[in-house]
């Protein structure tokens, strides 16, 4: 498919606006399988309550420019949060409840710090705070540039009452369309430049879903897709419940062009039978994939193509959605159950 605080360097607040209808995750069909496993671990991603991770990497440092999601920006890690008129900087909660900057360091791999997350803390039903979140509503243009069957709303992605969101997936008509899900935004809410960003998700299964936990660059209303880049942080079709891509798309290196990676659970197992953990580290001029603090990939603009240009050096939004047929997975068959649920602990972003 297709955020910025920053504690030591400091909290730029703003506005970051940016229109224009973004694709889903990976765009076209077609993502090859550069299968990879081993590697490296960089965190355990621990659920609340349980404290986060261990491990290392190194980051890009300095002081931090921009305002409101635009203006100059350097190669410091950086976070905007704006839109809203909120000032406060969520750290999370430990298993009692209690909250501050020391008990967050748990949150986060060893050097790292917490600079924004959603634990996703509230009432059963409840949709997601809209200090963070915006839902899309529709079908965007062509099933997302996919040809997908879902029909967006906000209904779809909703709090359990135990500290999660939930995203369903549902065989139903509405507005002409057959299934009904959720997709979800930081854009015009929070924005972010380089970090450690992970998600703890239990995902779906079964031919023609699509799950997916990505970034977009927040030029996309001026800079348009592909150009304005995408990072996809984890994604997965149904029909291969044991894999996981994570894959980068840019100008001339998009859709099935675009550099990826596969990671395969060891033993069989299923990513629809738990939660694991899928991560991001990104810094100048590099990320890397992580499935449960397993270093998978890698990617330097080495990995574009000579005369491509690298657009992962300015600030990004998050998305969380769950697609349903599409050009990649193709479409459910008789497969396919339905209601299917994505289910999402909490979404991350650490910096140094």
């Amino acid at each position: 498919m297709r955020r910025r605080v920053t504690l030591a360097l400091g909290l730029v607040l703003g506005l970051v606006a940016c229109n224009g209808n973004q694709p889903t995750a990976g765009h076209d069909a077609g993502l090859p399988d550069t299968s990879a496993t081993g590697g490296q671990p960089a965190q355990t991603g621990g659920s609340k309550g349980s404290g986060g991770a261990t491990g290392s990497g190194g980051a890009a440092t300095g002081g931090v420019t921009g305002s409101g999601g635009s203006g100059t920006w350097d190669a410091s890690p950086d976070i905007s949060i704006g839109g809203d008129g909120n000032t406060a900087v969520d750290v999370g909660r430990d298993s009692n409840g209690g909250q501050g900057m020391d008990g967050a360091q748990g949150y986060c791999p060893s050097g790292w710090q917490l600079a924004w997350s959603d634990e996703f803390d509230g009432a059963a039903g409840a949709t997601a705070d809209s200090g963070k979140w915006v839902y899309e509503t529709g079908n965007g243009s062509g099933g997302w540039g996919n040809a997908e069957l879902e029909y967006y709303r906000s209904q779809n992605g909703v709090l359990d009452g135990n500290g999660n969101l939930v995203i369903t997936a549902k065989q139903e008509t509405v507005s002409g369309f057959n299934y009904t899900s959720s997709r979800l935004k930081t854009q015009g809410k929070v924005t972010l430049t380089y970090g450690h960003i992970e998600s703890r998700i239990k995902l779906p299964y079964g031919q023609g879903v699509w799950p997916a936990f990505w970034l977009l660059g927040n030029d996309i209303g001026a800079n348009a897709w592909p150009g304005c880049g995408e990072i996809d942080v984890m994604e997965n079709i149904g029909n291969e419940p044991t894999k996981v891509h994570g894959t980068m798309h840019g100008p001339g290196y998009s859709g099935g062009a675009g550099p990826t990676a596969t990671y395969t659970l060891p033993g069989g197992g299923k990513f629809a039978d738990d939660f694991h953990v899928f991560a991001i580290e990104w810094e100048q001029n590099v990320v890397r994939w992580y499935v449960d603090g397993t270093l998978y990939s890698t990617k330097t603009p080495a990995d574009i193509g000579s005369g491509k240009t690298w657009v992962y050096d300015k600030p990004f939004f998050i998305l969380l959605n769950f697609a349903v047929g599409g050009q990649w997975p193709g479409n459910p068959d008789s497969t396919t159950v339905f209601p299917q649920t994505m289910t999402v602990d909490y979404v991350r972003v650490c910096q140094r």
